[in-house]
């Protein structure tokens, strides 16, 4: 693991990305990321907008990892009085003059197709669409299965300057890899 750490890095700097996170998220770790990137930006001079875009697009994908990551600890049907815990990957980096902000986690292969569609429909959207979209979706309430408000990937998609990235990839017999990248 040693020799590789380096390596990992130096993938990250090749990638542009300054922050990645991979483990266990909670509120509290959403806020000290939120923390230190206000004052990496700041040192940069980003403009208070900016940052806070990048921040609530940050607050954004959390959630989402939060609220929707298959991946639990302490897993399904563990006894005790401790809060579960959702695990996801959050990476964030600086490239071609934008911000981006990239998401993933673990979810059951059956909910691949659904949450492909979804995504799909928002990429085919104009930003006028999106929003049109999003404000019905306010009206309709959250679908059955929602663990929120069900606005988390259509604000997403508001929030962002271009088009969702996706990507899906099997992990296992149960379980596939969902990743998100935003470009803000």
């Amino acid at each position: 693991m040693l020799k590789k750490l380096y390596e990992f890095k130096r993938e990250l700097e090749d990638r542009h990305t300054f922050f990645c996170f991979s483990g266990p998220i909670s509120q509290e770790l959403v806020v000290e990321i939120g923390n230190t990137l206000e004052q990496k930006m700041n040192l940069e001079k980003a403009s208070r907008t900016t940052i806070l875009r990048v921040f609530s697009m940050v607050v954004e994908e959390a959630q989402n990892i939060i609220r929707y990551s298959d991946e639990k600890c302490p897993p399904d049907g563990a006894e005790g009085d401790a809060e579960e815990l959702s695990f996801g990957v959050v990476a964030i980096g600086y490239e071609d003059g934008h911000y981006f902000v990239s998401c993933g986690n673990l979810v059951e292969r059956r909910k691949v197709g659904k949450l492909r569609e979804k995504l799909n429909r928002l990429k085919e959207m104009n930003k006028d669409e999106i929003k049109e979209y999003y404000k019905k979706q306010r009206r309709k309430g959250p679908d059955a299965g929602s663990k929120g408000a069900g606005l988390g990937l259509i604000e997403m998609a508001r929030k962002a300057s271009r088009p969702i990235e996706f990507d899906f990839r099997d992990a296992d017999e149960q379980f596939s890899f969902f990743a998100v990248k935003t470009i803000i």
